[in-house]
Order: structure tokens, then C-alpha cells, then sequence
């Protein structure tokens, strides 16, 4: 079993970064968005339940053998400040490869990351 308390896409990057198989694993999440759904699909998650699901990343896991549950699905996720769509969502829009997916991402996280610092 592996769990984490750290926010957003974090855990996941992390365990795509590692390389771990999850193949065969199912998992619970909070909110799963378009990236979240690109990193399940990277990792080879056979399940995933998350309390709030976008609809795209039903999209994206579903044609990829995941099962897909959740308690409410909303048309897309909003950022944090409540302003407008998760960056990590806007990140892989238009991708079509879990690979080109880790690196988008890598990319947004790479880019907060320096405007937080600066």
C-alpha cells in the first residue's frame, strides 16, 4: 500500500518519476483531473475511485482498461484559488501519450516552481 499527504499531482509525479509498476493496484484519490488521469495510465493503475473526477480524465483512463469511479464528476477541475482550470490539466491539453503526458508535466511543475522561488 503506498499513501501520501502531499498535494496534488506530487505523489504520483514522484512515483512516476521513481518508475514504479502499479500494475494491477487500484487507487483512491481526492480530486483526479487530466494529469492525475495521464499519471494512472503511466503507472498502470487497474482502478481508480476519486471523490471529484473530471470528466476528460474519465476520457483518458477508460480507453485505457482502467475502471473508472467516482462520487461527483465535474466538467473539469479549477486551480486552487478557485480561479480557473488546474494548471496540471491545462499542462497535458492536446496530449495524446501518458509519455508525453510525464513530460508536460515535469515541465508545468518545473515552471511553478521557479515563479514560486523568484
Amino acid at each position: 500500500m503506498l499513501t501520501s499527504d502531499e498535494r496534488g499531482i506530487k505523489p504520483l509525479l514522484g512515483w512516476a518519476n521513481d518508475g514504479l509498476d502499479a500494475a494491477g493496484f487500484s487507487a483512491a484519490d481526492t480530486i483526479v483531473g487530466r494529469g492525475a488521469a495521464w499519471l494512472y495510465v503511466l503507472l498502470g493503475a487497474s482502478a481508480v475511485h476519486a471523490d471529484v473526477l473530471g470528466a476528460e480524465a474519465r476520457d483518458i483512463m477508460e480507453p485505457a482498461g482502467i475502471e473508472v469511479t467516482c462520487d461527483e464528476e465535474v466538467p473539469f477541475v479549477i486551480n486552487r484559488a478557485g480561479t480557473g482550470r488546474c494548471p496540471m490539466d491545462l499542462a497535458v491539453e492536446g496530449v495524446t501519450s501518458a509519455d508525453e503526458a510525464l513530460e508536460a508535466i515535469r515541465r508545468k511543475v518545473a515552471e511553478l516552481a521557479a515563479g514560486a522561488a523568484s
